[in-house]
């Protein structure tokens, strides 16, 4: 006769961090395919819709602090620029703070940002639908959780630019 014994709290602590691995790395990639999906909508690369985002949540931001956050040599961050610019999606201005007239800063230009919201508002209602689930105390949770594992990803993402 065998014996069925709950599972061991390491045991089953590592299960459950493998499965939250693999969930997020499975989140990952639907977030991945639903950017490419509204970069297509949207006539973008890729790449041109990750530092599009960049810009609007950090910038303004100069073409070098840009490349340095996306990890990105500067020659390809200016092919970058120039191809938004072109569409209509940043504004690249003098900055006058700076000695060097050289100097610029790229913004995102605010009326384009609706054709964006509208193409993730599944996703959006999706995410308070999910939420809407949760008391406050499991929000604070979750949200720790998420801008630690940011901070894990851009450390990482960093050190494999680096070097």
């Amino acid at each position: 006769m065998s014996s069925i014994l709950p599972e061991a709290g390491p045991r089953r602590r590592r299960r459950l961090t493998a499965g939250i691995k693999e969930s997020l790395r499975e989140l990952t990639n639907q977030v991945s395919l639903l950017n490419h999906q509204v970069g297509t909508r949207l006539e973008l690369k890729d790449v041109d819709l990750d530092c599009l985002d960049l810009i609007a949540r950090d910038g303004p931001l100069s073409p070098s602090a840009l490349a340095r956050r996306a990890g990105l040599h500067p020659a390809t961050m200016t092919g970058i620029l120039d191809r938004l610019q072109r569409a209509g999606w940043i504004a690249r201005e003098r900055d006058l703070d700076t000695a060097d007239r050289r100097a610029v800063s790229v913004r995102v230009r605010p009326d384009r940002g609706g054709e964006i919201f509208r193409l993730y508002a599944g996703m959006n209602r999706a995410l308070d639908d999910i939420c809407a689930d949760y008391n406050e105390a499991d929000l604070a949770v979750l949200a720790d959780f998420l801008q630690r594992a940011t901070a894990a990803g851009r450390v990482a993402t960093d050190d494999l630019a680096s070097g």
